[in-house]
Formats: C-alpha cells, structure tokens, sequence
C-alpha cells in the first residue's frame, strides 16, 4: 500500500510564515543587490554583468509576485475578498520567468543563493496557487465559509 502525504492545507498561520519569508528574503535581496553586488558585478565579464542585472530583476519579480499573492490570500481568510472571486486570474499568482542553472552557476555564490531561494519560495507558492481550483470552490457557500473561518481560529 502506497503511503500518500498528508496535504499541506494554506491556513493563516502558513499564510503568515510565507510572508515572513517573503519579506525577509526580499530585504537580504534589496540589501545584496544594493550594497555588495556593485563591487561583484565588477568582476564580472560584460555578458555576465547583464545575466546578474537580468537575474536580480527576476528576484525582485518573483518576490513581489508572491507577496502580492500571500497579501490576497490574507483578504481571502479575512473576507474581505470572496474566495471566488480569489480565483480571478488577477488575483492569482503571477508569472515568473525562470532560471536556468547553468547561468546562475557563473554568477557569485551570494547572488547564487538569493537566486535559488526566491525560485523555491515562487515554486511553493506555485503549488498552492495550483491547488486553489480545487480548495475554493468547496468553500464557495457561506456557511463553508464561515465553517472554515470557525476551523482556522482554533
């Protein structure tokens, strides 16, 4: 018999851990990028100098894309945005251009890390987005609304 992982259910305090991360991975990318990646990018080939500037935008895209979605998410367990209407295609995560691996693997390890980190925190996130299409509508009616809220506050 075939074991099967429990699924991870998106409740207010997931919600809030996500955007901790967010928030603390995009201060470290803000102070990178502003402060220690001039004097890297220096070092850098001229084509490598633009693969960093490239990289560090889609950094900066990809966190704003999820902190844009866990900011929704919060108005959606708050009710202050239907869930229905949560899963409106401007209300969904945004999309990323991803990274390939052997362009982030010539640039300096710091830049390396920040790139990896935001392109796990963007591909969980991408997940639950994902799983949105099922979970919402099974709360479309009010009282599975209010039953979920009841759920989450204790």
């Amino acid at each position: 018999m075939i074991n099967a992982q429990p699924e991870i259910r998106l409740t207010r305090k997931l919600i809030d851990a996500l955007y901790i991360e967010a928030m603390v991975l995009a201060d470290e990318a803000r102070a990178y990028f502003d402060r220690v990646a001039n004097e890297e990018r220096d070092q850098l080939t001229p084509v490598l100098r633009v693969t960093f500037s490239c990289e560090s935008l889609k950094v900066t895209t990809r966190l704003m894309h999820v902190i844009a979605w866990l900011l929704t998410r919060r108005a959606v367990e708050t009710g202050d945005i239907d869930p229905v209407q949560g899963l409106e295609p401007n209300y969904r995560l945004g999309e990323a251009i991803g990274t390939n691996a052997a362009t982030i693997a010539r640039l300096p390890g710091e830049a390396q890390q920040l790139i990896v980190s935001s392109c796990d925190l963007y591909a969980r996130v991408r997940r639950f987005d994902n799983k949105l299409d099922r979970s919402a509508l099974s709360f479309a009616s009010p009282a599975r609304a209010l039953f979920r809220q009841l759920e989450q506050a204790f």
